[in-house]
Protein backbone atom coordinates (compact mmCIF):
# COMPACT_ATOMS: atom_id res chain seq x y z
CA UNK A 1 0.00 0.00 0.00
CA UNK A 2 1.92 3.04 -1.22
CA UNK A 3 0.96 6.39 1.43
CA UNK A 4 -0.72 9.57 -0.07
CA UNK A 5 -0.59 12.94 1.58
CA UNK A 6 -4.12 12.56 2.81
CA UNK A 7 -2.71 8.99 4.81
CA UNK A 8 0.62 10.84 6.36
CA UNK A 9 -1.73 13.80 7.69
CA UNK A 10 -3.58 11.51 9.35
CA UNK A 11 -0.68 9.84 10.89
CA UNK A 12 1.06 13.19 11.95
CA UNK A 13 -2.27 13.95 13.68
CA UNK A 14 -2.72 10.70 15.34
CA UNK A 15 1.19 10.50 16.56
CA UNK A 16 0.63 14.00 18.22
CA UNK A 17 -3.29 13.33 19.57
CA UNK A 18 -4.28 9.63 19.22
CA UNK A 19 -7.32 10.23 21.53
CA UNK A 20 -8.67 12.41 19.20
CA UNK A 21 -12.50 12.03 17.82
CA UNK A 22 -12.77 10.64 14.29
CA UNK A 23 -15.09 13.73 13.41
CA UNK A 24 -12.12 16.32 14.62
CA UNK A 25 -9.81 14.31 12.64
CA UNK A 26 -11.79 14.33 9.65
CA UNK A 27 -11.76 17.73 10.27
CA UNK A 28 -8.42 18.66 10.58
CA UNK A 29 -7.50 16.23 7.41
CA UNK A 30 -9.98 17.90 5.52
CA UNK A 31 -12.08 14.53 5.02
CA UNK A 32 -15.26 13.03 5.39
CA UNK A 33 -16.10 11.44 8.80
CA UNK A 34 -16.86 8.16 6.90
CA UNK A 35 -13.70 8.28 4.37
CA UNK A 36 -11.29 9.53 7.30
CA UNK A 37 -12.57 6.52 9.48
CA UNK A 38 -11.99 3.77 6.28
CA UNK A 39 -8.57 5.06 5.98
CA UNK A 40 -7.60 4.92 9.49
CA UNK A 41 -9.00 1.57 9.25
CA UNK A 42 -7.06 0.55 6.17
CA UNK A 43 -3.78 2.10 8.30
CA UNK A 44 -4.49 -0.47 11.29
CA UNK A 45 -5.20 -3.68 9.13
CA UNK A 46 -2.00 -2.94 7.13
CA UNK A 47 0.09 -2.20 9.92
CA UNK A 48 0.93 1.73 9.92
CA UNK A 49 -0.85 2.38 13.05
CA UNK A 50 0.93 -0.32 15.50
CA UNK A 51 -1.07 0.51 18.38
CA UNK A 52 -2.82 3.43 21.03
CA UNK A 53 -1.07 4.44 24.12
CA UNK A 54 -1.03 6.91 26.83
CA UNK A 55 2.32 8.05 27.13
CA UNK A 56 2.79 8.71 31.04
CA UNK A 57 4.58 11.00 32.56
CA UNK A 58 7.99 9.09 34.79
CA UNK A 59 8.34 11.69 37.32
CA UNK A 60 4.58 11.15 38.13
CA UNK A 61 5.02 7.81 38.57
CA UNK A 62 8.01 7.85 40.81
CA UNK A 63 10.70 7.06 38.56
CA UNK A 64 12.49 10.81 36.89
CA UNK A 65 15.69 8.92 36.46
CA UNK A 66 16.69 8.18 32.69
CA UNK A 67 19.78 5.41 32.74
CA UNK A 68 21.17 4.08 29.47
CA UNK A 69 23.48 0.84 29.64
CA UNK A 70 25.87 -0.27 27.04
CA UNK A 71 26.40 -4.01 27.25
CA UNK A 72 29.09 -5.85 25.49
CA UNK A 73 28.29 -9.94 25.29
CA UNK A 74 31.36 -12.29 25.54
CA UNK A 75 30.54 -13.69 22.16
CA UNK A 76 28.16 -13.29 19.32
CA UNK A 77 26.84 -16.64 19.05
CA UNK A 78 23.21 -16.96 18.17
CA UNK A 79 22.75 -18.28 21.11
CA UNK A 80 24.20 -15.81 23.24
CA UNK A 81 21.95 -12.98 21.85
CA UNK A 82 19.16 -15.02 22.10
CA UNK A 83 19.56 -15.84 25.22
CA UNK A 84 20.07 -12.14 26.16
CA UNK A 85 17.22 -10.76 24.61
CA UNK A 86 15.23 -13.25 26.27
CA UNK A 87 15.84 -12.40 29.65
CA UNK A 88 16.50 -8.47 29.15
CA UNK A 89 12.90 -8.50 27.87
CA UNK A 90 11.41 -9.50 31.33
CA UNK A 91 13.21 -6.61 33.19
CA UNK A 92 10.19 -4.35 33.85
CA UNK A 93 12.60 -1.22 34.54
CA UNK A 94 14.03 -1.63 30.69
CA UNK A 95 12.04 0.43 28.22
CA UNK A 96 14.19 -0.11 25.37
CA UNK A 97 16.64 -2.56 24.10
CA UNK A 98 18.21 -2.03 20.73
CA UNK A 99 20.93 -4.42 19.23
CA UNK A 100 24.06 -1.85 18.06
CA UNK A 101 26.62 -1.68 15.45
CA UNK A 102 29.84 -0.30 17.45
CA UNK A 103 31.82 -1.28 20.46
CA UNK A 104 28.85 -2.07 22.09
CA UNK A 105 26.53 -4.79 21.44
CA UNK A 106 23.49 -3.68 23.18
CA UNK A 107 21.81 -0.25 24.07
CA UNK A 108 19.54 -0.40 27.16
CA UNK A 109 17.08 2.38 28.13
CA UNK A 110 16.20 2.13 31.74
CA UNK A 111 14.07 4.25 34.06
CA UNK A 112 14.42 4.37 38.28
CA UNK A 113 13.64 6.40 41.27
CA UNK A 114 17.36 7.61 41.62
CA UNK A 115 20.93 6.26 42.00
CA UNK A 116 20.07 3.67 44.58
CA UNK A 117 16.95 2.11 42.97
CA UNK A 118 19.44 1.91 39.86
CA UNK A 119 22.01 0.17 42.06
CA UNK A 120 19.13 -2.04 43.08
CA UNK A 121 17.90 -2.96 39.11
CA UNK A 122 21.50 -3.70 38.68
CA UNK A 123 22.38 -5.69 41.10
CA UNK A 124 19.21 -7.87 41.03
CA UNK A 125 18.47 -8.05 37.00
CA UNK A 126 21.15 -6.62 34.84
CA UNK A 127 23.81 -8.19 36.81
CA UNK A 128 22.77 -11.65 36.19
CA UNK A 129 21.89 -11.45 32.06
CA UNK A 130 23.31 -14.03 30.41
CA UNK A 131 26.50 -13.59 28.27
CA UNK A 132 27.26 -10.01 29.48
CA UNK A 133 31.29 -9.34 29.47
CA UNK A 134 31.20 -5.37 29.87
CA UNK A 135 28.71 -2.95 31.17
CA UNK A 136 28.90 0.90 31.21
CA UNK A 137 26.03 2.66 32.37
CA UNK A 138 25.47 6.79 32.25
CA UNK A 139 22.57 8.58 33.98
CA UNK A 140 20.56 11.80 31.91
CA UNK A 141 20.79 14.71 33.55
CA UNK A 142 17.99 16.33 31.96
CA UNK A 143 15.89 15.06 28.67
CA UNK A 144 15.73 18.27 26.26
CA UNK A 145 13.73 16.60 23.52
CA UNK A 146 11.79 13.79 23.14
CA UNK A 147 9.18 12.45 21.04
CA UNK A 148 7.33 9.63 19.85
CA UNK A 149 6.68 11.53 16.48
CA UNK A 150 7.65 9.72 13.57
CA UNK A 151 8.55 12.20 11.00
CA UNK A 152 6.78 12.01 7.54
Amino acid sequence: MQLDETDRRILTVLQKTGRISNAELSERVNLSASACHRRVHRLESEGYIRDYVALVDPRKMGRPTTVFVEITLSAQADEVLDAFERQVALIPDVLECHLMAGKSDYLLKVVAQDGDDFARIHRRFLARLPGVAQMQSSFALRTVFKTTAIPL
